[in-house]
């Protein structure tokens, strides 16, 4: 196989949403107390969860969560109703920690991402972003120097397509120009980021793992591939 371009999934493989300590402040029951640390993670793992409804919701709620991807309004919609079956008792409390989950500061990068981006584009090799998404993560690589090594941001709410729909490889494919044969698609859901499968792209899964704890997944993809990326080519 001729590799002229990889795709790659934002989040949980690119970067992670990962729980701060601070945003726990903000987070009481009705009574008072703090969540505690498992109610934290639980919460954390229902609003980043790729594929499948985290909480049973009602026909109005699920058409949202359903499309939340799809239209900016429908995401917050979705989620703060999550927020709330989630036992957040305040809308005030459920807008704070929304923001924080939209907000690209807020993103962790994985260890290798860096270097990787910056490596495929010296060695040519087109790259795009393919995100199910409603708010702009662009600025998770301009604060970093990474947009130069992304050529494409293919982002759901802007195509107006969903992962695993073909609709959205198609755009991305297209526009690096290249053919679905000659690229590769990396995520880390086999669900929604596999349906690049159906146009005749490779597929490599990665594990939505802490960041601490996943440091070389995407290096191993591009070995995978016959790339080398070191840390020297991460000039961030």
């Amino acid at each position: 196989m001729t590799v002229r371009a990889i795709l790659f999934d934002f989040s949980g493989t690119l970067f992670r949403l990962e729980e701060q300590e601070s945003w726990a402040e903000d987070l009481t029951h009705s009574s008072g107390e703090p969540f505690d640390f498992h109610h934290q993670a639980e919460i954390m793992r229902r609003m980043t969860a790729p594929v499948g409804l985290p909480v049973e919701l009602d026909e109005e709620s699920r058409h949202a969560y359903l499309n939340r991807d799809l239209d900016p309004a429908l995401h917050r919609k979705a989620y703060l109703e999550i927020l709330r079956l989630s036992g957040v008792p305040t809308e005030e409390q459920a807008l704070s920690l929304y923001r924080r989950l939209t907000d690209p500061a807020e993103w962790t990068p994985y260890p290798d991402t860096g270097e990787v981006l910056a490596a495929l584009s010296a060695q040519g090799i087109k790259t795009a972003v393919v995100s199910n998404i409603a708010f702009d993560l662009r600025p998770c690589f301009t604060a970093r120097g990474w947009d130069r090594f992304v050529d494409e941001y293919v982002l759901s709410y802007e195509v107006g397509a969903i992962k695993p729909s073909e609709a959205i490889f198609r755009a991305a494919i297209d526009r690096l120009g290249v053919d679905a044969a000659d690229a590769v698609m990396v995520g880390d859901s086999k669900t929604a980021d596999g349906g690049a499968a159906a146009l005749g792209c490779a597929f490599e899964l990665v594990a939505p793992d802490p960041t601490a704890d996943r440091t070389d997944a995407l290096r191993d993809v591009l070995r995978r591939y016959g790339f080398q990326a070191s840390a020297a080519a991460d000039q961030s």
